[in-house]
């Protein structure tokens, strides 16, 4: 219309979307020389690379829209090599070493621990989402937080190094020491809002159809990114599970899934891979592969988490529930490898990046590899892991989040240090219906109301519990 701006929706449109695509599908390892007829094509009329860090390319070209979708269908009828298999059977049995039974009560306090943990490190890692490693260490030295051992804070932050390293701003204006006054909102945390509500109304045999019904009927699609934005979109064009994770899809290998399960892990305490089988129920609507396995990873590594269990258990829980084949896997054990050889993390970072600094800074391979090498560097310490986890510079309130949990959970609410969680005030803002103000007592507790299959009754404070 004359006269109006119209703002692009990001993560959606096709021409924006080609060039992901063709980085994926030769991760993927489809043809090559297929992938790169594709990729001359696109380039000689016009097409842009994909944007590094944003949801769209700085330059539109919605001129090349009827290329881009017939492109991308071009990309999908390739075949994938066997090898990273996205069914639940085949992953388990891909799985030499998969987990039977042992499911137990999670303990309170290790529940509160882990959401505590998941909330502290999300926040810590929000303001300096985007902004690369180099960047959030300088900013941490300026304000005398090198090595990182509280928030960040614009206070005393030099102008010059400001302009140069400017704040999520988001992050900055809600998880800055400054500005904190209880867990900000964050799809980090609400994910995990979603997964307790699916629990409580569909009990332990959900579907991932229900998973896809909260979506829609809870969650507004401007608050989802990359897989999630574009599952949505697909939902709502009709498209049906697990085609939701396919088409038109290139980031059904990014980090979206593996923030999303914890909460199957602490209902599944000492069972990971129960927590691993619900979690592919919930990843399978926006991923495949590597995707679902970051997903299905955390999930057992919290299962086991939440019992006590020594942070080599935890490792071995979550790689136990990953086809060890895989570039997850693969990834994991030279992370692992890397923090157990170097005290310096700096140098465990190098080798990481060396390995991945070709992957978007959202991808699942890269950031699951960076979790568990901060795990591993962090030894048990609370605020070592998450320090770790925010300066690789990846996606940082996630791994953030994920590392918090963890080691949350390993560490007990009672034992996390106060600097941590005394400006999270105990309570969790949000944007879902029913949990805006929660107190973290109230959603450990409702944790822990769920183990007991199809358990009648419970508390009623969500509105959708209600038929």
């Amino acid at each position: 219309m004359t006269g109006h701006t119209w703002t692009r929706l990001t993560w959606t449109h096709p021409e924006d979307l080609v060039g992901h695509e063709l980085r994926q599908a030769g991760q993927d390892g489809r043809d090559p020389r297929a992938v790169r007829s594709v990729a001359a094509r696109w380039r000689a009329a016009g097409g842009p690379d994909p944007p590094p860090r944003a949801g769209t390319a700085a330059r539109p070209t919605p001129a090349l829209r009827g290329l881009a979708e017939r492109l991308l269908d071009e990309l999908a009828g390739l075949p994938v090599p066997d090898g990273e298999p996205s069914g639940l059977d085949e992953i388990i049995a891909a799985c030499p070493d998969w987990p039977e039974g042992g499911r137990t009560a999670p303990d309170p306090d290790r529940v509160l621990g882990a959401w505590l943990g998941r909330a502290a490190g999300c926040a810590l890692g929000a303001p300096v989402e985007k902004i690369p490693r180099e960047g959030i260490r300088e900013i941490a030295e300026a304000t005398g937080n090198w090595p990182i051992r509280g928030w960040f804070t614009a206070e005393g932050l030099p102008g010059d190094i400001a302009d140069r390293w400017p704040w999520n701003t988001h992050g900055a204006a809600t998880s800055l020491a400054e500005n904190l006054d209880g867990a900000p909102p964050d799809d980090d945390l609400e994910f995990s809002m979603l997964a307790l509500a699916t629990l409580e109304r569909h009990g332990r045999d959900f579907t991932t159809e229900d998973v896809a019904r909260f979506w829609l009927e809870h969650l507004p699609g401007g608050r989802v990114f990359t897989a999630e934005r574009v599952a949505y979109r697909n939902l709502l064009l009709g498209v049906e599970p697990p085609d939701t994770a396919t088409y038109h899809n290139p980031f059904r290998e990014w980090i979206g899934a593996q923030i999303r399960t914890d909460v199957y892990g602490w209902v599944n305490a000492g069972d990971p891979g129960a927590a691993a089988a619900m979690a592919h129920r919930d990843a399978r609507l926006s991923h495949t592969a590597n995707g679902v396995y970051g997903a299905m990873f955390v999930a057992a590594m919290c299962a086991s988490a939440v019992t006590g269990a020594c942070l080599d258990e935890v490792l071995a829980a979550g790689l136990s529930v990953v086809p060890p084949r895989s570039r997850l896997a693969c990834a994991v054990r030279r992370a692992v490898t890397a923090a157990r050889r170097h005290e310096d993390f700096e140098r465990v970072l190098g080798e990481l990046y060396a390995s991945h600094g070709d992957l978007h800074w959202v991808h699942v391979v890269n950031n699951a590899a960076l979790v568990a090498a901060a795990l591993v560097h962090g030894a048990g310490d609370f605020t070592t892991s998450i320090a770790a986890a925010v300066c690789g510079g990846w996606d940082t309130d996630s791994d953030g989040a994920t590392v918090g949990s963890i080691a949350g959970a390993l560490t007990g609410a009672r034992l996390l240090p106060s600097r941590w969680t005394t400006a999270l005030r105990g309570r969790a803002s949000s944007g879902l219906a029913g949990f805006d103000g929660v107190s973290f007592g109230e959603l450990a507790a409702r944790v822990c109301a769920l183990p007991a299959p199809h358990r009648p009754g419970g508390v009623s404070v969500a509105p959708w519990k209600r038929s």
